[in-house]
């Protein structure tokens, strides 16, 4: 026999749902017959399955370890990246997260943000093995595979849910750093409608059409050269691809964006410099309540910047953004 008692992490959800996640490699036939056979309560007593749960519930699994072992399976994962711990508190995690890492896993073998920021909470005895059975620690926003930047983890539901409808009501404030191809002098704030055209790749148009998503990003320059520009970007409307798209329907693409981008500079920028990503850094949110954050770009963008620049662009200070503390988990069962 097994007890769990519900901790703040759990509570809120139905009953069934925190089985099926305990439980995870069982069908929901095997759950709901435990139920009704009374191989697992709720308080002492025979339950239906979707009762909301409450912090200090007591849940019995009168099954035998093996049962239990059977259908609940963990994972393995090794990890490949360090990670960069901006900003912590007791709910939430954020990151600086690096070119070429995922923010969420794509295929059962990869690795991203999500399974390191878990190793991380694993190492520093924040979260239990157990622990992870019933609630795991999540992202709450995305960004691209070769886009850079903070990332915001939830450590508790409490967390996760807060930055969830703080991402979801734009009542935080989202402003990337790139350099584009092109002129430009002054603020502006455009819109438009945002469509998918592949699985991998979206259109921007200036009217409304069927699927589409309307869009709206400002724009800022802090350095404008004669042939190209450094710009603040915040993010109003977060859509896929929306930047990059964006500002390229706009004759100002991203440097190093092989999508998007301009061929002859992006050769240009990877003959050069080594750059295969686009320069596009997640540098600054502002949460309500909390502290401006702001993440250190790469090494390769900070240099392409100085030299697009000449080296007098404030923005250059990026190493005193905030304190580093890197973390390299090992390889861990999840």
């Amino acid at each position: 026999m097994r007890q769990i008692k519900i901790s703040e992490n759990e509570a809120g959800q139905r009953f069934d749902k925190l089985l099926l996640k305990y439980l995870n490699k069982s069908s929901k036939g095997f759950v709901y017959k435990m139920l009704r056979k009374k191989n697992i309560t709720l308080n002492g007593k025979k339950a239906s399955g979707n009762e909301q749960l409450q912090a200090g519930d007591e849940v019995k699994l009168f099954l035998c370890e093996e049962t239990i072992a059977k259908f609940s399976q963990a994972a393995t994962y090794q990890s490949q990246y360090d990670i960069d711990v901006v900003y912590e508190d007791k709910d939430i995690l954020v990151l600086n997260k690096a070119v070429g890492v995922l923010s969420q896993k794509a295929q059962k073998e990869d690795v991203s943000m999500n399974e390191m920021a878990i190793a991380y909470l694993l190492d520093t005895n924040q979260i239990t093995q157990e622990s992870l059975r019933s609630f795991r620690p999540s992202i709450c926003n995305r960004l691209d595979r070769n886009t850079s930047g903070l990332i915001v983890i939830g450590k508790t539901l409490k967390g996760t849910q807060e930055m969830s409808k703080l991402f979801k009501e734009r009542t935080l404030h989202k402003y990337y750093l790139c350099v584009v191809k092109g002129r430009i002098a002054k603020e502006r704030r455009i819109q438009g409608y945002l469509s998918k055209t592949t699985e991998n790749r979206v259109a921007i148009y200036p009217d409304e059409r069927k699927g589409s998503s309307f869009i709206e990003t400002q724009y800022a320059p802090l350095f404008t050269g004669e042939e190209y520009t450094v710009l603040s970007v915040h993010l109003i409307t977060g859509k896929t691809h929306q930047i990059r798209a964006h500002l390229a329907s706009e004759g100002f693409p991203i440097i190093g964006d092989y999508k998007y981008g301009d061929a002859k500079v992006n050769a240009y920028f990877k003959e050069t410099y080594g750059l295969r990503s686009q320069c596009l850094h997640a540098y600054c949110l502002q949460i309500p309540g909390k502290e401006e954050l702001k993440a250190v770009p790469p090494q390769i963008f900070q240099t392409i910047i100085g030299d697009v620049t000449n080296g007098n662009m404030e923005f250059q200070r990026a190493s005193r953004l905030h304190t580093r503390r890197v973390y390299q988990p090992d390889k861990r069962t999840l």
